[in-house]
């Protein structure tokens, strides 16, 4: 984050507000300034030392506590906040904020607030279910707070159902989704291809390839955190699933084939970050696997060019970038990819250099336009991402 943007967590009276501690310390060490606002009872469950301990900065429980500030507090902290998460969220303060209720530090700070505020309703099933708390979430919605659906599972009343608090991860996610970038994308299309692909060799075994998904994966969340509608077809991956992004899991080329060629006319920009396996072996699945191993591997057949498909149909305006994985001449061989399937840029590496390939958490790129080169040092695959948006932003305007 380029400014340092400020965070008031404002937590309420469930057996859910010792996760909080680890809310704060999450957007504290993502370079948040946090701040704390808890109702008596949350301080029932969680100390506020605990709070400032991990925020470095004072923790507020009572509108009137002897303590003289030059500034009036609830209306200074009202002011300085980006954002505002309430959570665990109560049915009770539900009910005050819906009705503009303001009878302690916590509503009254929120209501004097014209921030973005987002709210994580935690209660028991009954309680969250019943026509009353449902009207009151509704009327926040009227009033703009983002609604945080609650997780569904054990409660710690005994029950199960839903109603439980987010994890904190989750929390997380839905801040910096709203603060980490400014929301430069806004308005635009994106489609994203990640992963590897597998062709079936026979019913049991198959050919794929070492790719991880991990910088596909990168881009489509960032692209999203900069406020695009983003799509992600993605083969067979060990990653955790991206919030704010429509993913759609495939297998084979044929299958990514299949759903980028529908959804391509639709998008603005079409970055194919996937490493599709490039053939796929021939056989008959109802002839119980006659071929001997060697057959098959004699008997391989090219998969679908995807990127070259995309290129020769592109509609006007659509920006195309591809990725070219090289072990030798990546620029010249990179560069021939760019003309032949009529690409607007191609991020090229070499897979043998330290810090870039498939498994690891950086990367190494050259940015490639058809007037330009633009190396980037090794960094993290999200500051890579960062960087080809970037760099794909100034092109398109």
């Amino acid at each position: 984050m380029k400014d340092k943007k400020t965070v008031l967590l404002c937590i309420t009276g469930g057996i859910a507000a010792y996760k909080m501690a680890n809310v704060a310390s999450g957007l504290a060490q993502r370079g948040f300034d946090v701040h704390v606002i808890m109702t008596e009872h949350a301080a029932e469950f969680i100390t506020p030392l605990t709070m400032e301990t991990l925020t470095h900065n004072r923790c507020y429980t009572k509108m009137f506590d002897g303590v003289f500030d030059q500034e009036v507090r609830h209306i200074a902290l009202a002011k300085a906040a980006d954002l505002i998460l309430i959570s665990p969220a109560t049915a009770n303060v539900i009910a005050k904020l819906a009705h503009g209720i303001a009878d302690d530090m916590l509503t009254t700070t929120v209501l004097a607030a014209g921030c973005e505020k987002l709210i994580a309703p935690a209660m028991n099933t009954a309680m969250l279910h019943n026509p009353v708390t449902q009207d009151n979430i509704e009327t926040l919605k009227r009033y703009c707070y983002t609604i945080i659906r609650p997780a569904t599972g054990h409660l710690a009343c005994g029950d199960s159902g839903e109603g439980k608090m987010p994890e904190p991860a989750e929390l997380i996610d839905h801040v910096e989704q709203h603060l980490a970038f400014e929301k430069d994308l806004a308005g635009k299309k994106i489609l994203v291809t990640a992963g590897p692909t597998q062709e079936a060799m026979d019913p049991v075994r198959y050919i794929t390839n070492h790719s991880s998904g991990k910088m596909g994966y990168a881009i489509a969340k960032i692209a999203a955190r900069r406020g695009a509608d983003v799509t992600l077809v993605t083969g067979p991956v060990a990653l955790e699933p991206l919030r704010f992004v429509h993913t759609i899991p495939v297998v084979s080329a044929a299958d990514m084939m299949t759903v980028v060629s529908d959804a391509a006319p639709r998008m603005d920009i079409i970055i194919k970050a996937a490493a599709v396996a490039d053939y796929r072996p021939q056989y008959a699945a109802d002839q119980k696997m006659k071929k001997t191993d060697e057959e098959l591997f004699i008997s391989l057949e090219r998969t679908t060019d995807i990127l070259a498909y995309l290129g020769a149909h592109r509609r006007e305006g659509q920006f195309l970038c591809g990725f070219s994985m090289e072990t030798q001449d990546m620029l010249e061989n990179s560069r021939k990819k760019l003309e032949s399937k009529n690409l607007d840029m191609i991020c090229a590496n070499n897979v043998k250099e330290e810090g870039a390939g498939f498994a690891v958490d950086t990367n190494v790129l050259t940015l490639i336009t058809k007037d330009t080169e633009r190396a980037l040092p090794c960094m993290s695959k999200e500051e890579a991402a960062s960087e080809i948006l970037s760099e794909i932003l100034k092109r398109i305007g």
